[in-house]
């Protein structure tokens, strides 16, 4: 029986992936992976996930060079979601240049962007 088959795969063939910052703690985003991801990451040792709106592999930092070193690949007491710790190369996670994609708080009854941008993504993505 291979490492992949204790992991409870959506009917998709996906299981969600939170990627943590290996040090502070902090969360960095949510991602999806599917069994080629998953041992794509573990053997190369970077952070790959599925993109559900490309229909493909996602390396992360393909495009900005903000490419996650993988410290430890833990799997939760249920088997559907995967933590990654990772070492987040240029400090910037999310696409909207953040350092993390939880910059949205709630306060009172709307959304209050409470983290800075800290490049343009228009500068990462050479748009």
């Amino acid at each position: 029986m291979s490492w992949l088959d204790s992991i409870k795969w959506d009917e998709q063939g996906l299981v969600p992936a939170i990627a943590q910052e290996s040090g502070s703690g902090k969360i960095l985003m949510m991602a999806w992976m599917n069994s080629e991801a998953l041992q794509l990451t573990s053997q190369s040792g970077h952070a790959v996930y599925w993109s559900r709106s490309r229909n493909k592999l996602w390396h992360k930092g393909e495009e900005s060079g903000h490419q996650q070193v993988v410290h430890a690949i833990r799997l939760d007491c249920d088997g559907d979601v995967v933590l990654l710790e990772v070492e987040q190369k240029g400090g910037i996670a999310c696409h909207t240049g953040r350092h993390n994609c939880f910059y949205r708080e709630l306060q009172g009854d709307e959304w209050v962007e409470v983290l800075p941008v800290l490049k343009n993504p228009d500068e990462i993505y050479n748009k």
